[in-house]
């Protein structure tokens, strides 16, 4: 079976570059990849971030949904404590009237930023995520059903968003399997620990529902191709510099490949750094490739999300055509 892949874009925030221009270099992006014959373009949400400025996955999911013709469109995802589930559906029908049969319903329970963030998004924040499987259940059914609970989730129409749980560990595989939902793991989070676990509990406690009959499983990646593997390698310094500075409490910006090679990194990051690069996809084309096929292959999936990130934005575009040439994507949409 041939390898789908997909996109997820966390619109990151480049040093010297502003927040809207990260804004609408993910709307090019998105236009691109609907042309290279990618699966899904999904959007993150964080909030009070100066490393990402993707706040708001619905309202780019509206614009990006308008200028795409054939590729899926989708949130990983929404932060659904934050939200009310009705809200949420309405705005995802709305989302499916605009663009019939495309569009997926991402859902998380983590914050997407600190405890401060979660209160001023919702007041009633403290313990929220306790109801996490409540709402997952009212989502499931404002965006299936005609009504629930005496309410109906306008627009109503033939066609409706498809939901995704995501995680990083067992509670969501556990989840998505009691509701027969799709299961996302952000293997790109935890460097893959843990993945194998949350799959097969998945798999093994899944219940069947009308719309997926069977278990449907992808994870998130990051992976950074170039045509030279030292020039993927290079790139890939700004992302491990801002995970080394993540670890130290400090957030901000990508910083540049070529000044961060003039400084190196801390005598104390090397443990980190070997760590980390171990379990990195970076290189040339068929050596990532090789990879991601490969975990495909070990985690039996028919489907791959990458997220890259990089300084310069025609890096980051490169890399992801080279992954759909070869890949074959292109190719295989046009059949």
């Amino acid at each position: 079976m041939s390898l789908a892949l997909s996109i997820l874009d966390q619109s990151t925030v480049a040093s010297g570059r502003t927040a809207p221009e990260a804004i609408r270099e993910t709307l090019a992006l998105a236009q691109l990849a609907d042309r290279w014959g990618y699966a899904r373009y999904w959007l993150a949400e964080h909030h009070n971030s100066d490393s990402h400025a993707g706040s708001a996955p619905e309202i780019l999911i509206s614009a990006i949904a308008a200028t795409t013709r054939r590729i899926r469109v989708g949130s990983a995802g929404v932060m659904l404590p934050h939200y009310s589930a009705l809200k949420v559906a309405e705005q995802f029908r709305v989302l499916e009237a605009l663009a019939p049969g495309r569009i997926d319903l991402g859902v998380g329970r983590a914050p997407g930023g600190d405890m401060r963030i979660a209160q001023a998004l919702n007041p009633a924040a403290h313990g929220a995520a306790e109801h996490f499987p409540e709402q997952v259940r009212d989502l499931q059914a404002w965006t299936s059903q005609p009504s629930h609970q005496g309410l109906t989730a306008h627009p109503q129409g033939p066609h409706a968003p498809e939901i995704w749980i995501l995680g990083s560990s067992d509670y969501g595989a556990q989840l998505a399997a009691h509701f027969g939902l799709p299961y996302a793991f952000a293997y790109f989070f935890t460097d893959g620990q843990g993945v194998e676990r949350a799959l097969d509990l998945y798999r093994s406690l899944y219940r069947p529902s009308e719309r997926h009959p069977r278990p449907q499983a992808t994870v998130c990646v990051w992976a950074l191709a170039a045509d030279r593997a030292e020039e993927a390698l290079h790139h890939a310094t700004s992302r491990e510099h801002w995970r080394m500075a993540r670890l130290r409490g400090e957030l901000g910006p990508l910083q540049d490949p070529d000044r961060i090679a003039e400084r190196g990194f801390r005598a104390e990051d090397a443990a980190a750094l070997q760590a980390m690069r171990a379990k990195a996809c970076v290189g040339d084309a068929a050596g990532v490739a090789g990879r991601l096929r490969a975990l495909a292959a070990e985690l039996e999936l028919d489907e791959l999300v990458i997220n890259s990130w990089s300084f310069r934005p025609e890096v980051r575009r490169h890399s992801y055509a080279l992954l759909a040439r070869e890949f074959g994507l292109e190719a295989r949409r046009a059949d």
